[in-house]
């Protein structure tokens, strides 16, 4: 362990032991503990009943002049503040100096990324490899079902009733949702399921995704998968054109198309998983296209 860390390792592990009884995914529960170790790094060795709000904006602050973007210093005010709130319910300290601190404002009016239909298909034709049928159906769930790759990643084969065509899905907030399984998306994944890869030798993995090492495919895997396709998919594009996609941009997508085609909100809000419906209206994007459509209708008569 560090050793501007070392004053700290009964709260450390009180944390992990509340983000684990909370049923915190380990991703996020390793993007949360890497935040608090570099929060406690900037304290100097101050013992924690002496930490000040100052103290934690001083830690934004500081995030900010190294030039991280507003969500990310907006998850790291969120993982000092979940970690304070672990030790008040733990009975280790009585007070939350990162409550009440203002979120970051994030750039609300930039332009949307997503990638319309016939993006996907080309998106889809590119995916390639050895592990080509694992990967398309992973994508198919994003892009035409609208997982976020966590709940991907900690899919199970139990999860899937190919007779009723329906997914069950654990996302954010511990919350199952079902979602239903597009005709066109059905064969895929059974020849996913069909190809499997073998687990770990004694292992008793049920994911439904497999690494080339036996183990369940992590979210970083996934996410680099993604990556490399999408390099491939923007190959033949200059790159002062190219534009800035990620695994997650599937699942924008999804949404994206599904309001375009009629879907009310809050449908949609149930399948993406939104615990408010505020979250959904993110996707409800409007393309100079649809504007001049919208305005071809005016007439001026004089």
């Amino acid at each position: 362990m560090d050793e501007a860390l070392l004053g700290y390792e009964e709260e450390l592990e009180a944390f992990i032991v509340w983000m684990k009884d909370a049923g915190y995914t380990a991703y996020t529960q390793k993007s949360y503990l890497a935040d608090v170790r570099q929060f406690l790094n900037s304290l100097n060795g101050k013992t924690l009943n002496t930490v000040k709000k100052l103290h934690v904006i001083s830690f934004l602050t500081s995030m900010r002049e190294r030039g991280v973007s507003d969500t990310t210093r907006n998850r790291k005010h969120a993982s000092v503040s979940c970690f304070f709130k672990s030790l008040i319910e733990l009975e280790l300290l009585t007070g939350n100096p990162a409550a009440g601190i203002k979120k970051s404002k994030t750039e609300k009016n930039r332009e949307p990324v997503y990638l319309d239909e016939d993006d996907i298909r080309r998106f889809l034709a590119k995916v390639d490899g050895k592990y080509k049928e694992r990967n398309l159906a992973v994508f198919l769930l994003m892009a035409y079902m609208g997982l976020r790759v966590g709940e991907v990643h900690t899919l199970n084969l139990g999860d899937y009733h190919p007779e009723r065509r329906m997914l069950r899905v654990f996302g954010k907030g511990r919350k199952w949702r079902n979602v239903p399984v597009p005709g066109d998306v059905a064969p895929y994944l059974d020849i996913a399921l069909a190809e499997r890869l073998t687990p770990w030798r004694g292992s008793r993995e049920e994911a439904m995704f497999i690494s080339q090492k036996g183990r369940r495919l992590s979210i970083r895997a996934i996410q680099g998968i993604a990556s490399e396709t999408f390099q491939r998919f923007q190959s033949g594009i200059p790159a002062a054109r190219r534009r800035s996609f990620s695994s997650h941009k599937l699942r924008h997508s999804f949404a994206t198309m599904l309001l375009r085609k009629g879907a009310d909100l809050r449908t949609v809000q149930e399948l993406l998983g939104h615990s408010s419906i505020q979250t959904t209206t993110v996707y409800t994007h409007i393309t100079d296209r649809e504007k001049e459509e919208a305005m071809s209708r005016l007439q001026l008569q004089l």
